[in-house]
């Protein structure tokens, strides 16, 4: 079952952050990485499932339908300024949305919202991997990412459009299941027992599920 939104007006966009891939250095290697995300002035297209001028150096685990755009709460990356001991500009966990008001990471997975003219659904948290580290200039990054349970959204994009600065997020709607993408990163990395519950939801991204099967498989 899904619910219309109460509270239409949500949030505010603040900025849109898009990048390029760049090389950079990882233990003596050079890999490549498009955290690196700088807000944009104007309107700006998100069409064909990313934003325009946004490039993903790993088209597998970032980018596609059910990753097609990441948002991110203003407020999740104060939290980060305060932790991290210095000032963290939007973008800083390469966000492609950075979002005012409103919990990201507290959203229900399958909650549909609409920025501009551009309609979404959550998809699935961020799952965080190193090139957070490198972005932050700090190695332990990946891993309090992790335990500080503040992933963010993973978007699908449902109807095509723009979207810019200053623009409300109004939920449209949010399944009455209530699961989110706190609780699916919180199964993922710390009580993974709970694996199951990532079967019962609909609309999340099916690699999530695949993860779970495969836990479970393992416990038989």
């Amino acid at each position: 079952m899904t619910t219309a939104s109460t509270n239409p007006a949500a949030g505010r966009l603040v900025s849109v952050n898009v990048g390029q891939p760049r090389d950079v250095e990882l233990n003596g290697e050079i890999r490549q990485t498009a955290i690196f995300k700088e807000p944009v002035p104007g309107r700006v297209r998100i069409a064909d499932h990313h934003v325009a001028g946004d490039r993903q150096a790993d088209q597998v685990s970032h980018a596609g339908v059910h990753k097609a755009v990441y948002a991110y709460a203003r407020e999740d990356l104060d939290f980060w300024a305060a932790e991290l001991g210095r000032p963290v500009e939007d973008g800083f966990v390469g966000e492609n949305l950075t979002i005012a008001g409103y919990a990201v990471s507290q959203a229900v997975v399958g909650e549909r919202w609409r920025i501009g003219t551009v309609e979404f659904e959550v998809a699935q948290p961020r799952l965080p991997c190193w090139k957070l580290g490198v972005r932050a200039g700090d190695r332990t990054m990946t891993r309090r990412f992790e335990k500080a349970l503040r992933p963010g959204a993973y978007l699908r994009v449902l109807t095509e459009g723009d979207v810019g600065a200053g623009d409300t997020l109004e939920v449209l709607s949010r399944p009455a299941h209530g699961f989110t993408v706190q609780d699916a990163s919180r199964i993922y990395h710390r009580d993974r027992d709970q694996a199951k519950a990532l079967l019962g939801v609909e609309e999340l991204a099916p690699p999530l599920k695949e993860w779970a099967q495969e836990r479970l498989a393992k416990i038989g």
